[in-house]
């Protein structure tokens, strides 16, 4: 079992609070978030995008890993995931994420790549997580 902790750090209260988050890692350390960096336009980060970069970080890899397996020894993968956050019922909700996938792997076809891409897809531990409407959508080049 692996283990991996952030933490965040919210000083103030509501729109007026400020804060920072950081990762174990300390490749995020001190990354300023507040009510604007995740509602509005100011520069910083959010839980969303955060989930979002776990999210197209984790289906690339399960995927990179998925076409290893089948047999495939090159290729680019390179996958945006787009997390909506919806305010319904008086609350804020994540909805979906949706991957849009660039991939270039030598010898595969179409059908081969969109079978191995959803079974990465529906094996990948974040889209497991969000129970959240996941769609997939990608080109093979």
């Amino acid at each position: 079992m692996t283990t991996r902790t952030a933490t965040a750090r919210y000083e103030g209260l509501g729109k007026d609070g400020k804060g920072s988050i950081s990762t174990q890692s300390g490749v995020l350390k001190d990354q300023f978030y507040a009510f604007n960096t995740r509602f509005g336009e100011d520069p910083g980060t959010n839980p969303e995008e955060l989930i979002a970069a776990a999210h197209a970080g984790c289906f690339t890899m399960a995927l990179s890993f998925a076409l290893a397996r089948a047999g495939f020894t090159d290729g680019t993968l390179e996958t945006k995931a787009a997390v909506k956050l919806e305010q319904s019922d008086g609350g804020f909700t994540i909805t979906r994420s949706d991957l849009t996938l660039t991939a270039s792997v030598p010898g595969i076809d179409a059908g081969k790549f969109a079978e191995i891409a959803a079974e990465a897809k529906a094996g990948c531990p974040v889209s497991k997580l969000l129970k959240a409407e996941i769609s997939l959508t990608h080109t093979l080049s």
